[in-house]
């Protein structure tokens, strides 16, 4: 008498228990929140998880705090060409004379990238990006720097709460690209070792404006 083998034992299981109808074990699994509610202000538990991955966090009271904090930041690294494409970032620089590259001239040679947000997403310290605006694919990649402005109302808990508001926004056209930043470019694919920068910016900064 050929002897079960071990599949056709585990099969054999299988099928009984398909056969048995039992109740679920956990009728709830589905509605139990994956994380517990998170009881801080979001911006306090983006700033805590931002910053755990490299990025710099900046809060500002209004739009002058962050002109000063701007200026700050160029004087202490040295930034000249400074690069901003999208109009109502463009209109805040220029409410308070700040030079900046409204254009692609000399972007080679571009220091910082400075871009608006779709949002912020507090779980993982993420900042939620598009080319569905002016700033394209290229602003947030391949300057050195890149700096992000946001305000406290585009804070979220979590990143299906991002993509709930993308297709809000936009529908059933939603941009090429969705891109989802946690600090500065990094990779380990060279003899695991770290190197920071390695496929987009060297440095991360967000400057929060209460509003």
């Amino acid at each position: 008498m050929r002897e079960t083998t071990s599949k056709e034992k585990m099969l054999k299981k299988i099928r009984k228990a398909l056969l048995e109808k039992r109740d679920n074990p956990y009728p709830t699994l589905e509605d139990t929140p994956v994380y517990p509610e998170n009881t801080q202000h979001l911006e306090i538990t983006f700033a805590e998880q931002f910053t755990s991955v490299a990025g710099n966090f900046i809060y500002c009271a209004d739009e002058i705090q962050f002109i000063e904090n701007l200026i700050q930041l160029a004087e202490d690294k040295q930034l000249r060409k400074i690069f901003c494409w999208e109009p109502p970032l463009q209109q805040l620089l220029q409410t308070y004379e700040y030079p900046f590259y409204s254009t692609d001239t000399d972007f080679n040679q571009a220091d910082v990238g400075i871009t608006l947000c779709e949002a912020l997403i507090a779980r993982n310290g993420s900042i939620l990006v598009s080319n569905g605006n002016a700033s394209g694919r290229r602003l947030s990649i391949y300057p050195n720097i890149h700096v992000v402005l946001a305000y406290t109302s585009q804070l979220l808990l979590d990143l299906k709460d991002g993509f709930a508001l993308l297709k809000k926004k936009y529908g059933d056209h939603l941009p090429s690209m969705i891109s989802n930043i946690t600090g500065p470019s990094r990779t380990a694919d060279i003899e695991k070792t770290l190197v920071i920068g390695a496929h987009g910016p060297k440095e991360l900064f967000v400057f929060l404006i209460e509003g």
